[in-house]
C-alpha cells in the first residue's frame, strides 16, 4: 500500500510504501531530508508530523524522547507511514545545508576498470550514512597529513556504499598505493562532503553534460540523481577519452539514453583506433559540444575534467556560444599533482 507525504514547507509531494522508510522515500524520488546515520541514532533527519500516523521503527531514545514523540516529532530515517502524511522537515537544496564530517570506511570493492583507473566502493561503518548532493567530492585522509580529492560517482540516494574513480598516477602518493597495495577490507579516513558542483535544481533549462576522463565520475552522480527525482529537463551527457577503453563505464550511459527519452549519450575519442575513428565521433570533447551546440545561450553547462579541458570549455562555450557566464559550472582535476583541485564557477 502506498501513501501520500506532503512535506512542508516546500509544498513537495512524495508516495511512500508502508513498508518503506519516509527518508527512503523522499531519496528515491530526489528530495534530500536532512540525515546522518540513517539508524535512528543521531537525531539528524528529525521532523515534525504534522498530520497522519507513523510507526516509529527502531528509534532510539536518546536520538527522540518520549516526550518529542507525543509532540508530534519522528526520525525520518526510521519512521514508516500508517497512513496519508504532512511533516514538516527542511530539505537539502545546497552545499551548505549539510555538515561536513570525517568518518572511517572500509574498502569493499577495488575493480580496475581501464589499466589506469581503479573503482574504489567503500563501505562506511552500520550506523553511518554520509549525506551529500550530486556531484560533490570527499578528502581521503593520508597518515601524513595530506589529502587526496575524489568526487562520489554514485547519487545520493544510493549512499550503502560510496563509489570513487581513481586514475593512476604514477610516483603518485595515493593512487600508487591504490594501484599497488591497497586491498579489500582496507580502512580509509575520509572528510566531507565538499564542493559546490551540484545540480541546480530550480532552473528548467536544458543540460549539457561534459566529461573527461574519470570526470565522469561526478556527472554520473548527476545524471542518476536527476533520474531518480523524475526529471523532464533534457540532459545530453559528452563523455571524451583517448581511446575506447579510457570510456569504462560506457554501457551505464548507453543504458541512461535507452531507458530515458530525454537523456543522449555521445562519445568521444581523441586518439581513437582507425576501427574507432570510423564508427564513432573523433577530436577534443568540448569542440564536439560545439559541433552540435552553436547556440548554448538557453542552456546549462556542467563539465568535469582535466584543467585544460574545463578552461578551454569555459572559454569558448560563453565567447563562442553565447552560453551565460553563470550557466558554466566545473569541477578541475589536476591528476599531474595526483590530487584533485576544485574550481567553480556558480
Amino acid at each position: 500500500m502506498s501513501f501520500s507525504v506532503s512535506i512542508q514547507p516546500s509544498g513537495h509531494v512524495i508516495a511512500a510504501e508502508a513498508d518503506e522508510t519516509i527518508l527512503d522515500a523522499a531519496l528515491r524520488q530526489g528530495l534530500t531530508l536532512p540525515y546522518g546515520c540513517r539508524d535512528g541514532a543521531c537525531g539528524a533527519c528529525k521532523g515534525k508530523v504534522l498530520a497522519g500516523a507513523v510507526d516509529h521503527g527502531k528509534s532510539q531514545g536518546h536520538a527522540l524522547t518520549d516526550a518529542e514523540r507525543a509532540a508530534g516529532q519522528a526520525l525520518f530515517c526510521c519512521a514508516r507511514p500508517q497512513s496519508d502524511l504532512v511533516i514538516e522537515s527542511r530539505e537539502v537544496r545546497k552545499a551548505g545545508d549539510i555538515p561536513v564530517r570525517t568518518l572511517p570506511a572500509r574498502v569493499q570493492q577495488l575493480e580496475r576498470v581501464a589499466p589506469d583507473v581503479m573503482v574504489i566502493k567503500l563501505k562506511l561503518p552500520a550506523s553511518e550514512r554520509l549525506q551529500f548532493l550530486a556531484g560533490q567530492y570527499i578528502d581521503i585522509l593520508l597518515k601524513d597529513g595530506r589529502r587526496r580529492s575524489f568526487s562520489l560517482a554514485n547519487a545520493p540516494h544510493d549512499d550503502e556504499v560510496l563509489e570513487l574513480h581513481v586514475r593512476h598516477v604514477p610516483g603518485g602518493s595515493f593512487t600508487e598505493q591504490v594501484f599497488s597495495t591497497m586491498k579489500e577490507k582496507d580502512i580509509l579516513r575520509f572528510n566531507g562532503p565538499h564542493g559546490s558542483f551540484f545540480l541546480r535544481e530550480e532552473s528548467a533549462k536544458p543540460m549539457i553534460m561534459v566529461a573527461g576522463g574519470t570526470g565522469f565520475a561526478p556527472i554520473r552522480s548527476v545524471v542518476e540523481h536527476a533520474i531518480a527525482e523524475g526529471c523532464q529537463r533534457t540532459i545530453v551527457v559528452y563523455w571524451g577519452g583517448r581511446t575506447a577503453i579510457d570510456l569504462y563505464q560506457r554501457a551505464i550511459a548507453e543504458r541512461w539514453a535507452a531507458d530515458h527519452p530525454a537523456i543522449r549519450f555521445v562519445p568521444v575519442l581523441s586518439e581513437p583506433s582507425a576501427a574507432e575513428a570510423a564508427s564513432g565521433r573523433t577530436g577534443f570533447v568540448h569542440e564536439a559540444v560545439m559541433a552540435d551546440y552553436p547556440d548554448l545561450s538557453a542552456y546549462q553547462v556542467y563539465a568535469c575534467g582535466s584543467p585544460a579541458m574545463i578552461a578551454a570549455a569555459k572559454r569558448d562555450f560563453c565567447a563562442r556560444c553565447k552560453l551565460p557566464e553563470e550557466e558554466f559550472f566545473a569541477d578541475s582535476f589536476d591528476f599531474a599533482n595526483d590530487n584533485r583541485q576544485e574550481t567553480v564557477s556558480a
